[in-house]
């Protein structure tokens, strides 16, 4: 039986590396992994062992025989895949694999003295790097979240009606009580601890601290009440401790979206869901009331090119067509946008669109009855309308400048790194200088996840990432290029209980 992968792709590999017959493609090892909007199995060379779909941490592999309908899509998607790819070479002999677990060449000496080593967040960045220290090295690992919840943004920023995703948080979780792993939970590096302090306690530091600011809109009233980012509409839903219950009003019955990425499709999807659905997922339950007596009826994604280059991946916009008791619709207002979809080939986003109905709205006037997604392409945002409040957007069309009125925006055009305390930043690609993960002159100081290299990749992007810069690391203590530390781990925790009474030390 024929296995497909699906729409909760993490593309973290682990799939790659229990396959008998090397069936699934790109393996980190091909120039295409990494590029790829997820993983594939060829139809024709898997033998339906089922081992992938017993490895993959977000449950995305399934039998073709046994996709529901909504995902029956995923089938062709996998064999397109392969349609105009060379040959693979045959697997060498029953034990082949075409990617295994990293395996860290420059191994430490058995009579190395085990390394400590702090991790300051314990998203999945950090969390692979946790992983590869803990099953390759002897290493001791201090394990620092700011939050007093462990998880970044699996626990976060994965939408709530996206469990399987979000189950790669356990296999993280393991780690937290592993017995050479010490947790500090609500302890923020920069205000309880210095980054200096931290460093003089350990024989390494890797930072894992994602990107947790906007970009911005850099338009006129964009800063307005009713305006508000993704980033913090994604947090409030999932009961962030950072954004308070009541930060996001719901009244309103229409919401532009600014950005078509896959962070758009989830706000949009969550806001005109079934609130009966979502009660069953991990929502907040403040968000979930405020759905419940919320008004929205229809949401407008504004890309600012055409269907053939939005940001969102293929599997997300296949999602967006089957949400129940809600029509997706594509706004036909620019003649460059049909030609997009019917000639699109095959393997091509856009083809994903063919048979979506395409409407003309009068966006002056209040949103027609029933639940819609509208697709806006070739729409720039110019202005957010409003004296004391959003009233509307301005955008710049083939046509000229249009207004759609609406009383709430909400901003997803990306995230972005902030400067970390003690560390260089480069304020350009809003990360932190390195090389191979190693800070640009910080001895012993280390990045990865977003912070490294940018707001960009999904959750098992992060795996290849935190290889690198735990192969680094290693080969630095080989090379004897790692500072010795001045005090011992155990004065941190002492430390750290001192300076914040609150913070959770497991």
């Amino acid at each position: 039986m024929t296995y497909a992968i699906t729409q909760t792709c993490c593309s973290d590999a682990t799939c790659v590396a229990v396959c008998p017959v090397n069936c699934i493609h790109p393996t980190p090892q091909e120039r295409a992994f990494g590029s790829t909007e997820m993983l594939h199995i060829d139809p024709t060379t898997c033998i339906g062992c089922g081992a992938c779909a017993d490895a993959c941490p977000v449950e995305a592999i399934f039998p073709v025989d046994s996709l529901p309908v909504a995902q029956r899509e995923y089938a062709a998607i996998n064999a397109a895949y392969y349609e105009d790819q060379a040959p693979q070479p045959a697997p060498d002999g029953p034990n082949f694999h075409a990617w295994d677990e990293p395996s860290f060449p420059r191994v430490l000496p058995s009579d190395f003295a085990p390394l400590k080593v702090a991790v300051v967040g314990t998203g999945p960045a950090g969390m692979y790097a946790v992983q590869d220290l803990l099953l390759h090295t002897s290493a001791e690992v201090t394990l620092i979240d700011r939050l007093p919840v462990a998880g970044g943004l699996v626990r976060f920023g994965v939408a709530p009606d996206h469990p399987a995703t979000k189950k790669v948080g356990d296999t993280f979780a393991r780690f937290h009580t592993h017995p050479r792993v010490r947790l500090h939970l609500g302890l923020d590096v920069g205000s309880d601890v210095s980054a200096q302090e931290l460093a003089a306690h350990h024989d390494a530091v890797i930072y894992a601290v994602g990107a947790s600011a906007d970009r911005t809109l850099a338009v006129p009233g964009e800063e307005l009440p009713g305006s508000v980012s993704a980033r913090a509409f994604v947090a409030w839903y999932n009961g962030h401790p950072d954004v308070a219950p009541d930060a996001v009003d719901l009244s309103v019955e229409r919401v532009v979206v600014v950005g078509n990425g896959n962070v758009a499709l989830d706000v949009a999807r969550i806001l005109l869901a079934d609130p009966d659905s979502l009660a069953r997922t991990d929502i907040a339950d403040h968000a979930l009331t405020a759905l419940r007596a919320g008004n929205v009826r229809e949401v407008v994604l504004l890309g600012r090119r055409g269907p053939e280059d939005a940001a969102y991946t293929k599997s997300e916009l296949l999602a967006l067509k089957h949400v129940p008791g809600v029509d997706l619709v594509v706004d036909d207002h620019d003649p460059r946008i049909a030609p997009a979809i019917d000639e699109a080939g095959p393997k091509d986003k856009a083809a994903v669109l063919r048979g979506v109905t395409r409407d003309r709205t009068d966006w002056a006037q209040a949103p027609a009855p029933g639940r819609r997604i509208v697709l806006r392409f070739h729409s720039a945002p110019l202005e957010v309308v409003g004296e004391k409040a959003v009233q509307g957007v301005r955008v710049a069309e083939a046509s000229g400048e249009r207004t759609i009125g609406t009383d709430m925006v909400l901003r997803a055009i990306g995230y972005r790194g902030v400067p970390v305390a003690g560390l260089p930043f480069d304020e350009t690609t809003g990360t932190v200088p390195h090389e191979g993960g190693r800070v640009a002159g910080q001895p012993g100081t280390y990045v990865v996840g977003w912070i490294k290299r940018g707001p960009s990749g999904g959750i098992g992007a992060n795996r290849t990432c935190a290889a690198e810069t735990v192969t680094t690391l290693l080969a630095d203590a080989v090379a004897g290029a790692l500072p010795a530390p001045g005090r011992a781990p155990k004065a941190f925790h002492r430390l750290a209980r001192r300076r914040n009474r609150r913070a959770v030390l497991r």
